[in-house]
């Protein structure tokens, strides 16, 4: 089994993220359950994409004719059988996230148009959505309308299948922090996340996402 988890983060000044984090948290979990999994973690901080201009060359090509970068991630997102995506909240997405998934839908939607029977490169594979930021647990059912739901709603464009975590949770599952610290020396807020109930929520997930897998 081939497992893509993508990092979302644009955070540069950071060598480990939160959402790096919660992808070897992934990695982790998976690897408990078989250890012949093959994951790869993606961090989209690393890439310089550029966003879709509409010239319509990917038609022929089904890639990005001036994106080698997106071109790299693609592919290894084709050879993937399961997608994890891991975003904080920005607005409502970050930048490099938002590029990825309009050149993938853009991909797509060309050849739907002329095709409503076409099948994506992405078709009949399923994606895990965790999303995260600087609330607490009152600012959860935000995150999913704005960030999992945003997401899932390209990855349904692109012809991928999102494991819901439950019936209110139909598009992944949102992980918030445990405390926020003001400082006086630092411009950006300190969040503190309870990690280990983050794994403990992250494993939940997996469970549902495999299960999913072995069934769909």
């Amino acid at each position: 089994m081939n497992v893509t988890c993508i990092s979302s983060s644009n955070i540069l000044h950071q060598k480990e993220g939160t959402s790096y984090r919660i992808c070897k948290m992934i990695s982790d979990s998976l690897r408990s359950v078989n250890a012949d999994i093959d994951l790869s973690i993606i961090e989209l901080k690393n890439y310089d994409l550029s966003p879709c201009i509409g010239c319509g060359k990917c038609y022929e090509t089904k890639r990005c004719s001036i994106d080698d970068n997106f071109n790299n991630i693609y592919n290894k997102l084709v050879d993937s059988d399961i997608v994890f995506i891991v975003s904080p909240h920005y607005a409502p997405i970050p930048a490099k996230l938002c590029m990825l998934l309009e050149k993938m839908e853009q991909i797509t939607f060309l050849h739907w148009g002329k095709d409503n029977a076409y099948k994506s490169e992405m078709f009949g594979k399923i994606a895990g959505i965790i999303s995260h930021g600087g609330g607490a647990k009152w600012a959860l059912k935000s995150y999913k309308l704005m960030v999992n739901d945003t997401i899932a709603n390209a990855l349904d464009t692109i012809q991928i299948k999102v494991v819901p975590y439950n019936e209110d949770w139909k598009t992944g599952i949102s992980l918030p922090v445990k405390n926020i610290i003001i400082s006086d020396n630092n411009i950006f807020p300190i969040q503190e996340y309870d990690f280990n109930y983050l794994y403990s929520e992250i494993q939940n997930y997996i469970e549902k996402v495999i299960e999913f897998y072995n069934n769909y």
